[in-house]
C-alpha cells in the first residue's frame, strides 16, 4: 500500500547578518518614539546620559544573548525560548510569562507607531482636519485611520514571506539614515545648535533617582530591542557567524545613535512641551534646521523608520508566539507556518490586537508603560536562565561561548532589570502617564498567558499540568540532527567562538 508523507512546513534559512542587522535598526525609530519625553524632563545632557546607559545595557546583553540564540538556533522564540529552556526544571510556568511578556512588548510598536505615523501625517499635511468618530469613550480622527492603514499594510509585508519584508525593510532603512543624519550632524552644521539648550535635570524622589530608575524601566523597550536579531536565528544561512554578527553590530550602532542624537536635536528644541513630545515636536525641529519647504522630505523619512520598526516588531512579536506554541507553552494554533513559511496566524494576532488598541486606548504612552512590565520580566527571566543553563547543561554544545568572566556581568544585569522592573512597574503616576488600570491590564496579560498554558496542556494536548520537567543534558534525537551533533554526546559540530 502507498503512502503520502505530507513534509512538516520550516523557517527558511534565507538571511544573512547584515538582513539581521537592518531588522534591528527598528531600535533607531524606538528612540525617536520616546526621545521627546526624556527631553522634556531631563534635558538633553540628561537624555543622552539615560539613553546612553540603557543603550550599554542593551548592548552587553546582546553580547550574552549570543551563546543561547546557537545553543538553541534550531528553534525560533528568541530570549523568551532561552528563558523557557533554563527554567523549566524548575518551573513550567517561566515560559508562558516570559513569551507573552516578550510578545506584548515587541506587538504593541504597532498601535504606538502607527498612531504617531498618524499624528506626524495630519500635522504635516493636514494640519485643519477635526472629523471625529465616536466609539466608546474615544474620539477616532483622521490621524487614528491612519495608524489603522499602517498596521494593515505592515501586517501585508510580512505575512507573504520574510523576504518581501526585508526588502521593504532595507528601503525603510536607507531612509531612516537621512533623519538620524541630519539631527546628529544638522544642527552643528545649520548652526542652530546651541550650548544653553544642553543641560540636565534630575530631580524628585530619591534625589532624581528614582524618576530616573522609572525611565530606564520605560527606556529598555527601545534600546534592549536588538536582541530581536537572535529570533532570526533559524532563518540565518550561517546560524552561527549570522547571529553573532547581527547582534553585536545592531547594538553597537543602537548606543552611537543613543549617544548622539540627543545631543544633537536637543541642542536645537532644549526641553520639550509634553504637549507635543509624542512626536510632533520633531515638525518644528526639522521646519528650524533645514526650513519648511524640506520639512516634509524629512517627515517621510521619519515616517519611513517607524514603519520600519513596525515591520521589525511585527516580525519578531509573531516568532516569539510561534516559537512559544512550538515549545507546548500556549495553544497549538499559533505554532503554524503559512504557506510563505512565516507565522501568518501569529501576525494575524497581533493585527487584531493592535487595532483593537488604536481604537479603544487614547494613550500611546499608557500602552508602553503596561506592555514593558511583561517585556523587562523577560528579560530578567532570560538572564537568570543564562546563569542555569551554564550550571545545569555544561556539556550542551555551544558554538558561541562567552567567556567565564562574563557571568558576574550577566548577574548584575539580572539584578538590575529587576531593579528596573520593582520601581518603574510600581510608580505609575511618577512616569507620567501610567496608571493602575494599565498596571492591571499588563499584569493580566500575564495572567492569560498562564491560563492559555492550562488550556494547552489540559484540553489540547489532554495531560495533566507538569509544574516542572526534566531536561536533558545534552541535545538528543531529532533536536541533535538539527543542531548538527551525534545525539547524546553534546559534541561534534562546529569549534565554538570565543566571545569576549
Amino acid at each position: 500500500m502507498a503512502t503520502a508523507a505530507v513534509e512538516e512546513r520550516q523557517l527558511l534559512k534565507t538571511l544573512r547578518w547584515w538582513d539581521g542587522f537592518v531588522i534591528a535598526l527598528c531600535n533607531p525609530g524606538f528612540l525617536l518614539g520616546s526621545l521627546g519625553f526624556t527631553l522634556g524632563i531631563f534635558g538633553a545632557a540628561g537624555s543622552m546620559i539615560l539613553w546612553g546607559c540603557s543603550a550599554i545595557i542593551g548592548m552587553l546583553q546582546a553580547w550574552i544573548y549570543s551563546e543561547p540564540a546557537t545553543m538553541f538556533g534550531h528553534r525560533s522564540g528568541g530570549i523568551s525560548l532561552y528563558a523557557h529552556e533554563g527554567w523549566r526544571r524548575y518551573s513550567t510556568l517561566v515560559g508562558p510569562l516570559a513569551a507573552f511578556g516578550y510578545w506584548i512588548g515587541w506587538s504593541v510598536v504597532l498601535s504606538i507607531f502607527g498612531k504617531i505615523v498618524g499624528d506626524l501625517a495630519t500635522a504635516q499635511w493636514w494640519p485643519k482636519s477635526s472629523w471625529t468618530v465616536t466609539i466608546g469613550s474615544n474620539h477616532l480622527g483622521l490621524p487614528h485611520f491612519i495608524a489603522i492603514g499602517a498596521i494593515i499594510a505592515v501586517w501585508a509585508f510580512n505575512i507573504f514571506g520574510l523576504r518581501p519584508a526585508v526588502w521593504f525593510s532595507y528601503v525603510c532603512a536607507v531612509l531612516l539614515m537621512i533623519p538620524l543624519a541630519l539631527f546628529i550632524f544638522g544642527p552643528y552644521i545649520s548652526g542652530d545648535w546651541h550650548s544653553h539648550n544642553v543641560h540636565a535635570t534630575f530631580t524628585g524622589p530619591w534625589g532624581g533617582v528614582k524618576l530616573a530608575l522609572v525611565y530606564m524601566f520605560i527606556l529598555a523597550w527601545s534600546t534592549y530591542g536588538t536582541e530581536a536579531a537572535a529570533t532570526f536565528a533559524p532563518e540565518y544561512r550561517d546560524t552561527q557567524r549570522d547571529t553573532h554578527r547581527a547582534l553585536r553590530s545592531g547594538a553597537m550602532f543602537m548606543l552611537l545613535v543613543c549617544l548622539l542624537v540627543p545631543l544633537g536635536l536637543g541642542g536645537v528644541t532644549g526641553a520639550v512641551p509634553s504637549d507635543v513630545a509624542e512626536g510632533q515636536f520633531y515638525t518644528q525641529a526639522m521646519q528650524t534646521i533645514v526650513g519648511h519647504g524640506a520639512a516634509s522630505f524629512f517627515t517621510v523619512c521619519i515616517i519611513a523608520s517607524l514603519l520600519l520598526s513596525m515591520t521589525s516588531s511585527t516580525a519578531d512579536a509573531s516568532r516569539a508566539l510561534y516559537g512559544i506554541s512550538r515549545a507546548g507553552m500556549t495553544i497549538k494554533g499559533l505554532g503554524a507556518l503559512n504557506r510563505y513559511h512565516v507565522p501568518g496566524r501569529a501576525m494575524t494576532v497581533d493585527m487584531v490586537v493592535n487595532i483593537l488598541l488604536v481604537v479603544f486606548i487614547s494613550s500611546n504612552l499608557a500602552i508602553l508603560y503596561l506592555s514593558n512590565i511583561g517585556y523587562v520580566l523577560c528579560h530578567v527571566f532570560a538572564l537568570s536562565a543564562f546563569l542555569l543553563l551554564r550550571r545545569d547543561r555544561p556539556n550542551w554544545p555551544r558554538p558561541i561561548k562567552v567567556a567565564s568572566g562574563w557571568l558576574p556581568v550577566v548577574a548584575a544585569l539580572c539584578v538590575l532589570n529587576a531593579v528596573f522592573l520593582i520601581v518603574g512597574a510600581l510608580a505609575p503616576k511618577l512616569n507620567g502617564y501610567g496608571t493602575w488600570t494599565d498596571f492591571a491590564i499588563g499584569v493580566g496579560v500575564l495572567v492569560a498567558s498562564l491560563l492559555l498554558f492550562f488550556f494547552r496542556r489540559i484540553v489540547q494536548d489532554g495531560e495533566r499540568i507538569h509544574w516542572k520537567e526534566q531536561t536533558p543534558s545534552v541535545p538528543e534525537g531529532e533536536e541533535a540532527a538539527q543542531l548538527g551533533v551525534p545525539s547524546g554526546t553534546g559534541m561534534g559540530g562546529t569549534a565554538p567562538v570565543a566571545a569576549g
